[in-house]
């Protein structure tokens, strides 16, 4: 349990980028041995305030006290050489070398035997480290073979290995599997037991009643309020974060259901997912669930030609197509956008109208591939005006917008190539409470325009409150296709992990 002592004090921060106030007297107080979580929307200015504690910006105004002292922190370096370490949402590890030395990386000094590195060592004292947290990887694995879920806990690692007196999380839980989380909670409660300061930061209403002691809510780069857990409701606080009472998280409304769009059949490929059929009709909102590593994605970017098929079919509008690629997929007006926004969705350092044309180049690329910029910019501009992105202008760069904006950008650039039938998966992942109603407010709006709709998702919730019917899919096979009446929480887990008769329904 948290100690009433201070060990952590951000006091009326000022930052501001060109245009923008990011942040306007921010605060932010954690005791010792506390899980504290910080919670707003996108752009409420989180991660700015994280990056101000971690020396990665310099605060125009404000002051930060840690363990009594005023401190001013030059780099991450500077943090964590003072006790202050970050597991970033985004990945931050080098793929290219292994768990061992990524996750003691920068101190080759300590594992130094005359001029050479004791790789033996480092690897003894890699597996010391993760028995410690119970965190079943080799250490001698190559990152870019672990899964994103696996990355997440060798990032966890990292940070823990600094001895840190205070962690700050960052969407932790985002790819990991109901089992990994427990892992996770178990590790951050020993570290609050032991006097370790966790600042959690996450958009998981549930979690954050699960873990967390205490909750600073910010909204519009500003302190709102801090409150214990206990002493809030799920509804008071969503009201807090988005300073409006939020009635409809699931605005789903009902639209006419056609004729089949696509159908798949005997859809294989070997060792990832088998004998997979569905259709997918116009105006449906087709959910599809399942536990992490049961093969969802897989399958779809199979359709979409991302992966290779062995064998089956697709059929759109009638007729049989052939998908070898993404670029045969969008002749054939599919369109998806991917779970990993931030690697294969957004291309960082473009604007938002660059980024938004991406799929959509070639109509408005004239004779001798020559781009009419006029138009790009004008179709862009429409798209973000009917989305609702919030942006200073079109020739911002995409990664300074929130999550929820990059999200909604990335769907104008598929909804540009006007496709028939629009795959989503985990469209609102790591996107704040109002961002995720507006995408699916949007969701809606596409059915109701009759496009044919299959959305991924991790979240119940969000499955049962979208989904006009929900295709389970278990260890690469589908293993249920419910009906919306007929769906429910209990039903989609236990044909999920296996537990009901699939024959029954």
């Amino acid at each position: 349990m948290p100690r009433d002592e201070i060990i952590l004090e951000m006091r009326d921060i000022v930052k501001t980028f060109p245009g923008v106030k990011a942040l306007d007297k921010a605060n932010l107080r954690v005791k010792k041995g506390e899980i504290h979580a910080l919670i707003g929307e996108n752009g409420a200015g989180k991660s700015t305030l994280m990056k101000i504690l971690l020396g990665i910006y310099t605060p125009d105004s404000g002051e930060i006290i840690y363990k009594g002292r005023p401190v001013n922190f030059k780099s991450p370096g500077d943090a964590l050489t003072s006790g202050i370490s970050m597991i970033h949402q985004e990945i931050s590890l080098v793929p290219t070398v292994d768990v061992s030395e990524n996750i003691w990386i920068g101190r080759e000094k300590d594992f130094q035997k005359g001029w050479l590195i004791d790789k033996n060592r480092r690897y003894q004292a890699t597996e010391d480290l993760l028995r410690r947290l119970k965190i079943q990887i080799n250490p001698r694995t190559m990152v870019h073979r672990l899964s994103i879920a696996h990355m997440q806990l060798v990032e966890l690692a990292r940070a823990i290995s600094y001895d840190s007196r205070v962690v700050v999380m960052d969407e932790p839980t985002s790819s990991l599997t109901d089992s990994e989380v427990r892992l996770l909670y178990a590790i951050a409660r020993e570290l609050s037991e032991n006097g370790v300061s966790i600042i959690f930061i996450s958009h998981k209403l549930d979690e954050i009643f699960d873990i967390c002691h205490h909750v600073t809510v910010m909204r519009d780069g500003k302190y709102v309020s801090d409150h214990p857990t206990d002493g809030i409701t799920k509804d008071q606080l969503v009201t807090e974060i988005a300073g409006r009472e939020i009635t409809a998280l699931f605005p789903k409304e009902e639209a006419e259901i056609g004729d089949v769009v696509m159908e798949v059949k005997q859809l294989s490929s070997a060792g990832v997912f088998s004998n997979v059929s569905f259709e997918v009709r116009a105006g449906e909102i087709l959910g599809f669930y399942g536990l992490v590593g049961a093969g969802r994605t897989e399958i779809m970017r199979a359709i979409f030609g991302i992966d290779k098929l062995d064998s089956g079919e697709i059929w759109l509008g009638g007729k049989q197509i052939r998908v070898k690629s993404p670029a045969d997929a969008i002749g054939h007006r599919l369109a998806m956008v991917t779970e990993d926004r931030l690697r294969l969705g957004i291309i960082p350092n473009l604007s938002v109208t660059l980024n938004i044309s991406l799929a959509y180049l070639k109509t408005v690329t004239r004779f001798l591939g020559f781009v009419n910029r006029s138009k790009e910019t004008g179709d862009a501009e429409k798209m973000v005006g009917a989305l609702n992105v919030k942006t200073p202008n079109m020739r911002q760069r995409i990664s300074a917008l929130s999550g929820g904006n990059q999200q909604k950008a990335i769907i104008a650039r598929w909804l540009q190539t006007n496709p028939t039938v629009l795959i989503l998966d985990e469209p609102t992942r790591g996107i704040d409470v109002s961002s995720k109603a507006e995408i699916h407010r949007l969701i809606s709006m596409l059915a109701r325009q009759g496009k044919a709709v299959i959305m991924i998702s991790s979240e119940l919730p969000e499955i049962l409150g979208m989904s006009d019917r929900v295709i389970v899919v278990r260890e690469g096979e589908l293993a249920g296709d419910i009906p919306r009446g007929s769906a429910s929480q209990e039903k989609l887990l236990q044909y999920a992990f296996g537990t009901i008769d699939t024959q029954g329904g």
